[in-house]
Parts: structure tokens; C-alpha cells; sequence
């Protein structure tokens, strides 16, 4: 490479810097504008948690409604189905909820799901239920939807999410500044050392990943957090649902049933499923929900509880 040539590679570096440079100074005056009289962190966590309550409530609301409609589901008649109808009902009265509205739907697999609150609730049944389920099971089942959403599960869950992208999010919008200009001093570096095409970290490109990598690391604990929740969700929605038909062996039952007749289901959706992922066959901390052996053998302990027991467990928690 000629002389010329170095001396355009070296002015282009510093091009690269000085764009970087200004993006960084930029926003970082626009944080200082914003941030010239901060209110006191009381304040902050009022306004956040609002925030979060707010975002979180409209996405729950909105959400619930595109997920409806996104599985093509379609109202079970009560003369199709007059005893899943009365079962609901009693179970209704017993938890002194609505009764939701049931779906019946292609899920993919032989499950179900609960979508709202107790009192514009919707339970979505998969078709190959009817067939694989006695009623008593499909009476644990719809048990174990109420229970949820009898907790306001899907709500809380929600916001929890909502909270921790909200989080993560306002710590990234105040490293901004930092984590551009590092990114221009690695990027403009290497143009300066005559290697665009590499990345060239040295101590800026290090930082930035560190900064990177904690941003992550915090939605990381989080998410950890949130999974372990999710699994208290079902063991709660287990209890539950066994102190509602009084029969914990109907549920375990139809648990065995499904988790042998279903392909592990991944993503989002999956944390409104009433199955395990076969959490036996990796690390549980990372499931939505705890090994179905597990589920299995606290309802049929359950099982071993006095009626009388099973009536004052009647009582929502």
C-alpha cells in the first residue's frame, strides 16, 4: 500500500471517530437536558412501576386479544358438550370466577391454555383432547386453567416481562453514549491500522463488550428469575386445581396422558401450556415449567389429603 493510500485509510479512520464521536456527544447532551433536574428516586420508581403497569396492562389487553384470533379457534356450543359445560360451571362457582368462554382449536398437540383473568377469561382446548381425556382428566384440566386465571398468572406475567424490557432498556438508552463511541474508537481504530475489514478491539472493543455482556447478563438473571416464578405458577395451579374437583389423580392422570401424546412446544406461547418442554432431558432452570414426574407426584400426594384438607385449600391463595 503507497503512501496515498495509508493516508486515506488513516483520514477515513478518523472520519469513522468523528461520526461516532458526535452521535455519542449528541445523545449524551440530550440525557443531560433531560436528566438537568432529576426528580428523586422515590419519584423514579413511581413513574417506572407506572410505567410498567401502564405498558404492561395494554400489551396484556391487546395481546390477549391477537392471540385469540391468531389460533383460529372457535366457541364450543353447551349442547356439543353439556357435561364439560356443567363441570365448568361447578368449578366456576366453587373458585367464584366467571366462567370463561372455551375455544376448541388446533394447539398442535393434544393441551390447553388459559388467556385473561377471572373474569373475561377464555380457556382454548385442543380438539385431540376429547379423545384422549375422560372427563374426570378434562375436569382436572379445566380446574388447572382456572387456577390460573383465577391468579391473574398471564397478567402478572406480563408485567413482568414488561418490567424487565422497560429496565433493560432505560440502563441501555443511559450507556448509549458509551457504548457508540467505544464502537467508533474500535471501528475507526481499525481503519487507522490499515485493517478495515478486522475488528480491531484492543481496550475500547473490550469495554464495549463488557458493557454488552452486563446488559445481558442482567436480563439473563432476570429471565432466570421469571422461569423459577413460572414454575411456582404450576405447582400453585396443580394445588389448586386438585382442591377444586377434590380428585388429584384426575389431574395427574391427564398430565401422563398429554406429555406422552405431546412434541415439546417452544417459545413464548409455550408458557400458557399445561405440559413440561421434557424438562427430564435438560437443565430445569431453563423451563417455563417443572419435570411432569414432579407435577405427577405432588398431585398424588395430593391424593393422600382429607376431603376436609381439600375444602379449606378451597380458598384462592
Amino acid at each position: 500500500m503507497g503512501l496515498l493510500g495509508r493516508v486515506a485509510m488513516v483520514a477515513a479512520g478518523i472520519a469513522v471517530l468523528s461520526v461516532y464521536a458526535a452521535v455519542a456527544v449528541a445523545w449524551f447532551i440530550v440525557i443531560q437536558w433531560v436528566l438537568a433536574d432529576p426528580p428523586g428516586l422515590v419519584t423514579i420508581v413511581v413513574v417506572f412501576l407506572g410505567m410498567v403497569v401502564v405498558v404492561g396492562y395494554a400489551g396484556y389487553r391487546i395481546g390477549t386479544v391477537r392471540l385469540v384470533a391468531s389460533l383460529d379457534a372457535t366457541e364450543i356450543p353447551v349442547e356439543r358438550a353439556p357435561e364439560v359445560y356443567r363441570r365448568l360451571e361447578r368449578l366456576c362457582l366453587d373458585a367464584q370466577a366467571n366462567q370463561p368462554t372455551l375455544l376448541l382449536a388446533d394447539l398442535g398437540a393434544p393441551n390447553a391454555l388459559s388467556i385473561g383473568g377471572p373474569k373475561t377469561g377464555v380457556v382454548v382446548l385442543d380438539r385431540r383432547l376429547f379423545e384422549l381425556l375422560t372427563m374426570d382428566e378434562l375436569e382436572g384440566i379445566l380446574a388447572h386453567e382456572i387456577a390460573h386465571m383465577e391468579r391473574l398468572d398471564t397478567l402478572w406475567n406480563t408485567l413482568g416481562l414488561t418490567g424487565a424490557r422497560l429496565l433493560v432498556g432505560a440502563i441501555s438508552v443511559l450507556l448509549f453514549p458509551a457504548i457508540v463511541l467505544l464502537a467508533g474508537v474500535e471501528r475507526g481504530g481499525a481503519w487507522i491500522a490499515g485493517e478495515p475489514g478486522r475488528s480491531r478491539f484492543g481496550l475500547a472493543g473490550y469495554v464495549r463488550q463488557v458493557v454488552i455482556l452486563g446488559l445481558g447478563v442482567l436480563f439473563s438473571v432476570f429471565a432466570l428469575g421469571f422461569l423459577a416464578y413460572s414454575r411456582r405458577q404450576e405447582f400453585a395451579a396443580d394445588e389448586r386445581a386438585a382442591a377444586l374437583t377434590g380428585n388429584p389423580r384426575a389431574l395427574a392422570g391427564a398430565l401422563a396422558k398429554i406429555h406422552r401424546a405431546t412434541t415439546p412446544r417452544q417459545g413464548l406461547l409455550s408458557l400458557l401450556y399445561i405440559h413440561d418442554e421434557q424438562t427430564e432431558q435438560r437443565d430445569r432452570r431453563l423451563s417455563t415449567h417443572p419435570p411432569i414426574s414432579e407435577r405427577i407426584d405432588r398431585l398424588l400426594d395430593e391424593g393422600e389429603v382429607t376431603p376436609s384438607q381439600q375444602v379449606s385449600r378451597l380458598r384462592p391463595r
